[in-house]
């Protein structure tokens, strides 16, 4: 392995990738910290403290925009680079551009992590930062586009790896989702007016939001699993066909489907109808994705007892599966009735975003982690095991309460007696919904115990490391 990791370091730039792997850990801790935080606010809302940078308001966006682009989106430039390269036998292109592209998105990050709970926002769903910061954003993703795709314009083989079409496809459409969503009007230095009005602003901003998980939460956590499930089990993907078909299928379904997010809404009807057909549609693919994934497994089903890093990457495809039959769903317009503005709508997004997006990412840089300084494996396998559990039982205690606290609050919301009048308050379906916030908050600390665990094991494999990359040197060549 120590052989493996020097012929590695001189052939591709991994040192962008540990940096990448490092901070999507760092910022996975601190993300969740603060979901869990404004979870425990909904049940007990005097911890805000009566301070205006505390409130639930201001931290709510900071914690989707820590969890989906500072953990999300450094596991996703990580890991891209980290596969471009394997599979293209080529170093990463651009030169000074990539470590742009590291130190630009962390700025980023800090600059959201400063600005939102002061109070600048755009109020625009996941795009809630204000235009300076936009504008770095585009400048660090042209800078991440040229280094990504530079590197397979060089490539040493002639095929380019499905893994890499779908980076490929996450790095492009993120790119257009960003540059429309964010037009806007400046009007100071930290202030903007959108440059939509009206039903037209939220339809762009649903187009946005819904393809910003198409896209950014799903096509490019695809690329992650078509790459490192196969490596984890030591199996070919089950069908390379299916996964181009796949592929395709995605990435020309999903653009239509955010009109789903604004049913009973002033948005047309035949809008409305649109995003709900696409979104039955997506159903195919999607599972098609997972079928794909969990197939891999074909005649290696015996390494899902001994391999903990294998369980994250399955078991994050089960809540894939999950997750993308539950959306289709929801997006029906009469279960839509039900299900809109209530917290079922919380619990799907959750179901995705912790069991699909953040288990694939756990898995992924388990595999990494040790690749990346030099050892064999992580610092503690029991570590993961117990991580795992750890995840796995968060997020259904999790999901579980906010499906149950969404069906009750739909139900209760569209009681009626038989004069008409509404049988219960919002009040009492507030009161009722209480129990389900703090089964929530204890889903959400097991959740983030495992992430700190998971912090302290990373960090434990990279000293060790680090130990071993500073001995080798003193070692004399036996053909000196």
């Amino acid at each position: 392995m120590d052989s493996l990791a020097k012929t590695d370091a001189a052939h591709y730039n991994d040192t962008v990738v540990r940096q990448f792997s490092i901070m999507s850990v760092v910022w996975g801790v601190v993300g969740m910290l603060v979901g869990v935080f404004i979870a425990a606010q909904l049940a007990w809302p005097e911890l805000n403290f009566g301070i205006p940078w505390l409130s639930y308001g201001r931290l709510r966006p900071l914690h989707t925009n820590a969890v989906i682009f500072a953990f999300g989106g450094s596991a996703l430039i990580g890991t891209s680079y980290y596969v471009v390269q394997r599979t293209c036998q080529a170093r990463l292109f651009g030169g000074p551009l990539v470590g742009f592209t590291f130190w630009g998105w962390q700025l980023v990050i800090v600059a959201a992590a400063i600005s939102l709970p002061l109070g600048y926002t755009s109020a625009k769903e996941y795009a809630e930062l204000e235009w300076p910061i936009d504008i770095l954003i585009t400048l660090v993703w042209v800078a991440y586009a040229i280094v990504f795709f530079g590197t397979i314009g060089i490539r040493k083989v002639r095929h380019i790896y499905v893994a890499n079409w779908f980076y490929g496809a996450f790095i492009l459409a993120v790119a257009l989702l960003h540059l429309v969503n964010s037009a806007a009007v400046p009007a100071g230095w930290m202030k903007s007016y959108s440059a939509y009005a009206g039903v037209q602003d939220a339809m762009i901003q649903w187009w946005y939001g819904h393809n910003a998980v198409g896209f950014f939460l799903t096509a490019g956590f695809l690329g992650m699993m078509y790459y490192f499930i196969p490596k984890q089990a030591g199996r070919p993907v089950y069908s390379y066909r299916l996964s181009i078909v796949h592929f395709w299928a995605l990435i020309f379904t999903y653009m239509w489907a955010g009109p789903h997010h604004l049913h009973y809404t002033a948005l047309p009807d035949w809008t409305q109808s649109v995003g709900m057909v696409f979104s039955l549609i997506l159903l195919a693919p999607s599972w098609g994705g997972m079928i794909n994934g969990v197939m891999t497994l074909s005649g290696a089903w015996h390494k899902l007892r001994d391999d903990p890093i294998l369980r994250f990457l399955i078991v994050s495809l089960s809540f894939y599966g999950m997750s993308t039959f539950e959306g289709p769903m929801m997006s029906i317009k009469t279960v839509n009735a039900l299900s809109h503005y209530t917290d079922w709508t919380v619990g799907h997004v959750h179901s995705g975003a912790l069991g699909w997006v953040g288990l694939i990412t756990m898995g992924s840089l388990y595999y990494l982690i040790p690749r990346l300084f030099g050892r064999e494996k992580m610092h503690s396998i029991k570590a993961i095991e117990l991580h795992f559990w750890l995840a796995t039982i968060g997020i259904v205690l999790y999901i579980a309460a906010m499906w149950i606290a969404g069906v009750m609050q739909g139900l209760m919301w569209r009681a009626v007696n038989a004069d008409g009048t509404l049988t219960y308050t919002f009040v009492e379906s507030v009161k009722a919904t209480y129990p389900f916030y703090v089964i929530r908050v204890m889903g959400g600390l097991l959740y983030l115990t495992g992430m700190v665990m998971m912090a302290w094991n990373v960090w434990m494999t990279a000293i060790s490391g680090r130990s071993v990359h500073v001995a080798i040197p003193a070692v004399k060549p036996a053909h000196a």
